[in-house]
């Protein structure tokens, strides 16, 4: 113990640049599940009248908003409503509001240009941005600077960000290595360490069930929309974060 003390009186400088790189190295990270909300946390286990409205956005295509076997829709069964349950369950004095401003169809790259005018506006807590399973038509270049786009307006807002990997499409195989689902899932997580925010990872989780020999028919509703038991899923990964 004393050699090594010593040792750092005699190499200052580097042990400085060890603290240095350490603390970079835990900055590109995605936020911690048990802290990055923590906030949130709070206000959710507070009574009336000490307690607010707590509002989660959820940005994105046809999944968040709900539609099932086109053009059906379902709402309540989708993992925003789902999510709801469970934090009342969780937390039961909490008033959430969920706000989806998903439009079927639609990729990052058209979210982007309307966030401004459709998200912020309702001052999310929570922010959750899914587009990934529509960004194939735009491609990982235009897709990653969209979500970046959407990513830097919202922390400058002081908004708590959580992206979310894409839900399965039955024309995708999953198992494939460097498929293209699992190629938006990495460059999603990519961002959620760049910009030190959370990620609910549920593409992980469909591969998981996957390689287990489920059969991902059983959790959709149609090809690339899952049923309650999907969402179920995705709602599940959320969760984890409050």
């Amino acid at each position: 113990m004393i050699k090594f003390f010593s040792s750092l009186r005699i190499y200052p400088l580097c042990f400085f640049l060890l603290l240095s790189l350490s603390h970079r190295i835990n900055i590109h990270a995605q936020a911690s599940q048990e802290t990055y909300l923590s906030n949130i946390k709070d206000e959710l286990k507070k009574e009336w009248p000490h307690n607010r409205t707590i509002n989660l956005v959820f940005h994105g295509h046809s999944v968040p908003t709900g539609y099932a076997q086109t053009p059906n829709v379902n709402r309540p069964d989708a993992y925003p409503f789902l999510l709801l349950k469970k934090i009342q369950e969780r937390y039961p004095y909490s008033v959430v509001n969920i706000i989806t401003t998903s439009i079927g169809g639609e990729n990052s790259v058209q979210g982007e240009k309307r966030f401004k005018k459709d998200v912020l506006p309702y001052k999310p807590d929570v922010l959750f941005i899914d587009y990934a399973l529509n960004d194939r038509s735009e491609g990982p270049e235009k897709a990653r600077k969209a979500t970046e786009e959407m990513i830097r307006a919202a922390l400058r807002k002081h908004i708590k960000v959580i992206l979310m990997t894409p839900s399965p499409d039955l024309g995708v195989d999953i198992l494939k290595p460097d498929n293209i689902l699992g190629q938006f899932a990495d460059m999603l997580r990519g961002l959620a360490n760049e910009y030190h925010i959370g990620l609910a990872d549920s593409y992980a989780t469909f591969v998981r069930l996957a390689r287990s020999g489920k059969d991902l028919r059983g959790y959709m509703a149609q090809i690339n929309h899952p049923n309650k038991k999907g969402h179920e899923v995705i709602a599940d990964e959320i969760i984890q974060w409050f």
